[in-house]
């Protein structure tokens, strides 16, 4: 019998249940693993690229924007060693650049190919993110392009997660300007939209599962925290990209196209229509 590294019978009837699109606490076995101490991650943080690592203080508001976010004066190994008291946030982005960590992302999403695969389809892209948070942390409201899991190792968090096609909480122009590259993942907070999200606890042993582009901020409990986010692609969340871009072109040109629809719709004519005219653009520019 093959070893179970993460998501078992029960973490697969959870996520069978909710996904794509809905929010909810998954559990898994990802625990006491020798590669998600903090000794570990401050190794992996060292002789990770300096663009794969983004830390700061954690001492932030719901909303911020992401120009006027604060260092914490400290470097990388010091920030994860120092966690406890430095206040701050911390995340090593893809790091599947490592071998070995590049091993635990792919083990542990092979545990649920038997229910995303029959759904999205075959996962693509797949990324994996640690983050490392002091007490009392705050991770600011934004949203992801991926679908995402992210699984609790140490500590606690509350992660209050909000509809994903509700355009008063991401405008239109939010989500197409962050497939051009213009906006960041951070989106306006407006204290009004709290009413209109759901809060969930997660400790050691549990999960959430975040749909695509579900906006989400996370406010840390009072111990240090780890956490493991793991993410995919689907033909899915790539024609949404997709369509987006097709919207931002559509506008340009004076009109007021109508936003992706959800899954499952496909989103096909918008997706191959951009993808055409990319195409020719990139053919124009090598002529």
């Amino acid at each position: 019998m093959t070893d179970i590294l993460a998501f078992d019978d029960a973490s697969r009837e959870a996520l069978t249940a909710v996904y794509p699109e809905t929010p909810a606490i998954i559990p898994h076995r990802l625990l006491d693993h020798p590669m998600l101490t903090l000794e570990a991650l401050a190794a992996l943080g060292a002789r990770m690229p300096a663009r794969s690592v983004e830390y700061n203080s954690g001492a932030l508001p719901i909303g911020v924007d992401p120009a006027a976010t604060p260092g914490n004066g400290l470097g990388i190994e010091d920030t994860i060693r120092s966690i406890e008291e430095n206040g701050s946030w911390m995340v090593l982005k893809n790091v599947e650049q490592d071998p070995a960590y590049a091993a635990l992302l792919s083990g542990a999403l092979a545990e649920i190919v038997s229910v995303i695969d029959p759904v999205t389809g075959a996962m693509d892209k797949l990324e994996a993110f640690i983050f490392v948070s002091s007490p009392g942390a705050v991770t600011p409201y934004h949203f992801d392009p991926e679908h995402n899991i992210l699984l609790q190792i140490r500590g606690r968090k509350t992660m209050t997660v909000f509809p994903s096609d509700d355009p008063e909480l991401a405008s239109a122009l939010a989500h197409e300007n962050f497939h051009r590259g213009e906006h960041h993942r951070n989106l306006p907070w407006q204290d009004g939209f709290a009413e209109k999200g759901t809060a969930f606890t997660l400790t050691p042993g549990k999960a959430i599962h975040v749909p695509v582009k579900a906006p989400h901020w996370v406010q840390n409990g009072p111990e240090v925290s780890i956490s493991l986010s793991v993410t995919w692609r689907s033909d899915w969340s790539a024609n949404e990209a997709s369509a987006r871009l097709a919207n931002h072109y559509l506008r340009k040109l004076g009109l007021d196209p109508k936003s992706p629809g959800r899954f499952p719709e496909r989103n096909m004519a918008k997706a191959i229509a951009h993808r055409a005219y990319a195409k020719a653009i990139r053919t124009v520019k090598r002529g």
